[in-house]
C-alpha cells in the first residue's frame, strides 16, 4: 500500500489491499514486561513502525498549518465525523445518574454498551462493501478508543487505540494520503471534543496517570501536532501558552492551545502546580524542539510503558508478529 510510512507517500491513488487479506479479530499479545521486546523490536512493517510512522507522517501533514487552514474533505472524513457525531449524541441521551461517589459515573457504562453493541454497523457506515470483511478488526479499535467501561477511566493508551483505529482505515484504502490534514484537524479534533465531554459528563478517572508528572491527565497527541502547527509561527512561543491572553486568542487555531484551555477549565490553582510538565516545556526556546521532544516523551511515556501497551490489540492491520511469506 502506498501508505508507506518509510518513504515519502507517492503521488499516485492508493490500490486497494489484496482481496486475499485474511483479517483476524485484534487481541492482546503483551502479557508481561518481557514481552515489550516483541512489540518495540517488532521487525518492520510491524506495529510499532507502522504506528509511529503514521503519527510522524500526520505531523508533517499539518506542520504551520491552523485549523482553519483549507483543506480537502473526502467522503470518507464526512463519514467518520457523523460516525462521532452518534457517538456525541449517545452521551446527551445517557445523562449521568445520582450516586454516591462523585467520580466514574455509572452511566457511562450505560453509554459504552451502546456503543458496544451498534461498533461494527458504524464502521461499516465509513468502510465501502468490497471490504466488509475489515470491519471486526477495525471496530475493535474504535470499542477501544473511548475509555474502559469496568474502571470508568480514560488515558493514552485509549487515544492511542483511536490513532491505531485511523491508521487501520489508511491501510485498507478507506482514507487516502491527501487526507492526512482532515485526518487530524477533522477527524481527530472532532475525537477529541467528544473525549472531552465524556470525560466531563461521566467524571472519568485519568487511566495510569501519572499525576502531576504527566503531561496531561488525559491526552498526548494534540500536544504533538498541536506544537507541529505552531512550528515556524509568527509571534506565539511556547512560552506564551501559559499566557491566558494568548490561549483565549488563538485556541481555535491551534489543538496545543485547545488543549491548554481544557486543562485550566478543569484544574484550579498555579498552572507550574496542576501542570509541572507543560510548564517546564514553555521554557523550550522553539516549537520545532518541543515537538521533537514530545515525540521522543510519547515514545518512552506511552509507547514503550508496559502499562500502556499492555491493553494493545493486535490483528492483521497491525501485527506484532512479522508476517511470513509463503
Amino acid at each position: 500500500s502506498s501508505w508507506d510510512y518509510r518513504r515519502p507517500p507517492p503521488h499516485s491513488l492508493e490500490e486497494a489491499p489484496p482481496a486475499t487479506q485474511n483479517f483476524i479479530i485484534p487481541k492482546k499479545e503483551i502479557h508481561t514486561v518481557p514481552d515489550m521486546g516483541k512489540w518495540k523490536r517488532s521487525q518492520v512493517p510491524v506495529a510499532y513502525a507502522d504506528y509511529i510512522g503514521f503519527i510522524l507522517t500526520l505531523n508533517e501533514g499539518v506542520k504551520g498549518k491552523k485549523l482553519t487552514f483549507e483543506y480537502k474533505v473526502s467522503e470518507a472524513i464526512e463519514k467518520l465525523v457523523a460516525l462521532l457525531n452518534t457517538l456525541d449524541r449517545w452521551i446527551d441521551e445517557t445523562p449521568p445518574v445520582d450516586q454516591p461517589s462523585r467520580f466514574g459515573n455509572k452511566a457511562y457504562r450505560t453509554w459504552y454498551a451502546k456503543l458496544d453493541e451498534e461498533a461494527e454497523n458504524l464502521v461499516a457506515t465509513v468502510v465501502p462493501t468490497h471490504l466488509a470483511a475489515a470491519v471486526p478488526e477495525v471496530a475493535v479499535y474504535l470499542k477501544e478508543s473511548v475509555g474502559n467501561s469496568t474502571r470508568i477511566d480514560y488515558g493514552t493508551g485509549h487515544e492511542a487505540a483511536f490513532a491505531a483505529f485511523l491508521c487501520c482505515l489508511c491501510k485498507i484504502g478507506v482514507l487516502r494520503v491527501d487526507d492526512q490534514i482532515a485526518i487530524v484537524f477533522k477527524v481527530f479534533n472532532r475525537y477529541l471534543e467528544v473525549m472531552r465531554k465524556l470525560q466531563k459528563t461521566y467524571r472519568m478517572e485519568p487511566a495510569g496517570s501519572q499525576g502531576v508528572w504527566g503531561l496531561d491527565d488525559f491526552q498526548f497527541l494534540p500536544f504533538i501536532w498541536g506544537s507541529s502547527q505552531l512550528i515556524d509561527h509568527p509571534y506565539l512561543e511556547p512560552r506564551h501558552f501559559v499566557d491566558e491572553k494568548a490561549v483565549n486568542e488563538n485556541h481555535k487555531d491551534y489543538m496545543f492551545l485547545e488543549c491548554i484551555l481544557f486543562i485550566t477549565e478543569m484544574k484550579t490553582g498555579p498552572f507550574a502546580e496542576h501542570s509541572n510538565q507543560l510548564w517546564n516545556i514553555s521554557a523550550v526556546p522553539s516549537w520545532s524542539k518541543v515537538n521533537q521532544g514530545l515525540i521522543r516523551m510519547y515514545k518512552a511515556e506511552c509507547l514503550e510503558k508496559f502499562p500502556v501497551i499492555q491493553h494493545f490489540k493486535f490483528g492483521s492491520l497491525l501485527p506484532i508478529h512479522p508476517v511470513t511469506s509463503g
